[in-house]
């Protein structure tokens, strides 16, 4: 009988009882699970019990009012109690601020919300207890919420805000019944006013910083910055694998087709200028594709578009750029390597889901050097806060500066050095 098998081959059954062949996988397999599962799940676990100095305004605006003949500012007294409160975690970074501060803090990403106190707030809680008519309106706190920053962080704040507001309420109602049970009442008090005393404030929730209604509530930007990072990565991937084909240095399989193209004698250094020149020019067409997928096909909103195509260009360049380097620097192990840079260990530390303040401290000093934040807050800034230097955007562009020259730097010093020991791509029979 013929056989259909090779000759000299084996069969699959003396392959996988080979302990060799399952070695290597299996480890590597292992390793990445054990890895990715704590990278991943290790920052997301309990985003409050991590939570250190959260950004949240404080704000008094109340004039103050004289009651029974003294002067008062009870605005005063709510936002001191407010910053004086023990807070032994450090969870929280209470900033005092004026209206316009704050505003202006708000649209620039530098508070995730704010707490204020708001104009004429002495005389409201003042009229409680006075004659009246009709039951008189409650006091007031508005809690500002920052979409802009992200739903979670604006959620903490706008969470925190109102525990303090609501702290503050139940302090005042019990000075102002202590008071009242004090004096005695007054004819013409209201039954309302009374029951107002004891927690009389109202808290009520705003936006301080809108975003537009197609901005995912302010998760936009991290997905944009995450197709950015893809495209950049699986891009340099792609460019890497497909030169080599090319080259003749890896084969080419397809189905049961396999092709080897004759061997080209190459440096590597060439190699990667090759790869990186390849890298750069198809950012434009991947970045041209992504702004117009979500923007023009799905309505994303997103204003300054001739500056975010700019920035999406640079940034995906700069990853694949860095991609490349890594390749080229530890071979086929420098596409695990770049993958635990650019995506492993980059979207934990991102602060874009979770923010930063509210990460565990390893994933904080992630977050100084990992690119998916550097370019997040790039594009958050463009997207959400009119381009403002201060809101991320400088930092960006001087990281994605960074990263363009350490890549090159890196890649050509070590191709640079394997062309100078002759430590050549080329096979030997083929030299």
């Amino acid at each position: 009988m013929t056989s259909n098998q090779p000759a000299g081959g084996v069969r699959a059954r003396q392959v996988l009882r080979n302990p060799k062949v399952w070695a290597f996988p299996t480890v590597i397999v292992g390793v990445l699970a054990l890895l990715l599962s704590l990278l991943y799940m290790g920052g997301i676990i309990n985003p409050r019990t991590d939570l250190h100095r959260l950004p949240i305004g404080l704000v008094n605006s109340d004039q103050g009012a004289t009651v029974a003949g003294q002067s008062q500012n009870l605005g005063a007294q709510i936002t001191a109690g407010i910053l004086a409160a023990p807070d032994p975690q450090g969870q929280v970074s209470w900033r005092l601020l004026d209206r316009a501060t704050a505003d202006e803090q708000l649209g620039s990403a530098k508070l995730a919300g704010a707490l204020e106190v708001p104009a004429g707030f002495t005389a409201a809680v003042a009229a409680l207890g006075a004659p009246a008519q009709q039951a008189p309106a409650r006091p007031t706190m508005t809690v500002l919420t920052n979409p802009g920053v992200g739903s979670l962080a604006s959620s903490l704040a706008s969470s925190i805000s109102q525990a303090a507001a609501q702290q503050a309420s139940v302090g005042l109602g019990m000075s102002l019944t202590s008071q009242a049970r004090a004096t005695p009442p007054v004819d013409g008090a209201t039954i309302a006013a009374q029951l107002q005393l004891a927690d009389p404030i109202t808290v009520v929730v705003q936006v301080g910083h809108p975003i537009g209604p197609h901005s995912g509530l302010g998760l936009t930007a991290f997905y944009y910055t995450l197709l950015l990072v893809l495209c950049g990565f699986l891009g340099a991937n792609i460019i890497s694998n497909g030169v080599d084909v090319a080259l003749g240095y890896a084969a080419s399989e397809l189905g049961p087709l396999r092709t080897q193209r004759p061997l080209v004698p190459i440096s590597r250094t060439r190699t990667l200028a090759v790869t990186s020149v390849m890298s750069v020019v198809l950012s434009l067409l991947t970045s041209s594709l992504v702004m117009l997928s979500t923007v023009v096909i799905l309505g994303m909103d997103a204003s300054h578009l001739p500056l975010l195509w700019v920035f999406s260009v640079c940034a995906s360049a700069a990853v694949g750029l860095g991609v490349q380097a890594l390749v080229a620097a530890f071979g086929g192990i420098g596409q695990l390597v770049s993958m635990f840079i650019f995506i492993a260990l980059s979207l934990p530390s991102s602060g874009a889901t979770i923010p930063l303040q509210a990460l565990p401290t390893f994933y904080r000093g992630l977050a100084v050097f990992e690119p998916m934040r550097q370019l997040s807050d790039g594009v958050r800034s463009i997207l959400y806060f009119e381009a403002q230097a201060d809101a991320g955007l400088t930092r960006a562009w001087i990281m994605i500066a960074i990263g363009t020259v350490g890549a090159l730097v890196f890649g050509f010093a070590m191709t640079s050095y394997y062309d100078r020991k002759g430590l050549h791509r080329v096979h030997p029979e083929a030299s």
